[in-house]
């Protein structure tokens, strides 16, 4: 069971292409968006993959958004924070990391969250928290970067994706890790 993690897309579209192409590739069953899409048109190009969204901080007509997600068969968590149990695994997704001290205990195997722009794994006794890192057009600074979680290998794949300031095409590259028990 895989489950594609991207958030902070902030409406830049070339890198949600690129993330889609390779949650496809990948054969991710569930895509995870942990808040700031922005616009609701925004979410037409995750069209095709089973999606789950949670509202960000900066996300513009939360009620279209919830519409739009709806239309293409996700799931939309308005409010900042959504739970769910995926292939036996208890999945927290939360836009701001605020809340994660707070929902620490209450027996997650993981924690996604977004806001920081920042992409992290953490592990913290029995929960491993996932921040994806962000796609903000803003600053050139920050990587852009998905994940794929792979519950049954109990694995994290990080992935950076190019962006159009690169010069040459680099190949993606890939960070895997062994979450140990």
């Amino acid at each position: 069971m895989k489950i594609g993690v991207i958030g902070d897309t902030h409406d830049n579209i070339p890198n949600i292409q690129k993330a889609v192409k390779i949650f496809k590739r990948k054969k991710v069953n569930f895509v995870i968006h942990t808040g700031d899409i922005i616009s609701p048109s925004t979410v037409d190009y995750f069209k095709g993959l089973h999606l789950i969204f949670v509202q960000g901080n900066c996300d513009g007509d939360v009620e279209k958004i919830k519409e739009k997600v709806t239309e293409i068969g996700g799931k939309f968590f308005i409010g900042g924070f959504g739970e769910m149990e995926i292939g036996g695994k208890k999945i927290a997704i939360t836009h701001k990391p605020t809340v994660i001290e707070t929902i620490l205990g209450a027996k997650y195997n993981y924690i996604l969250y977004g806001h920081t722009h920042e992409q992290k794994v953490e592990k913290i006794g029995n929960v491993t928290l996932i921040n994806p890192g962000s796609h903000y057009l803003g600053s050139n600074k920050k990587e852009n970067c998905i994940v794929i979680l792979d519950l049954l290998k109990n694995s994290i794949e990080i992935i950076k994706i190019p962006t159009k300031s690169t010069k040459r095409k680099p190949k993606q590259k890939q960070v895997k890790q062994e979450l140990k028990p």
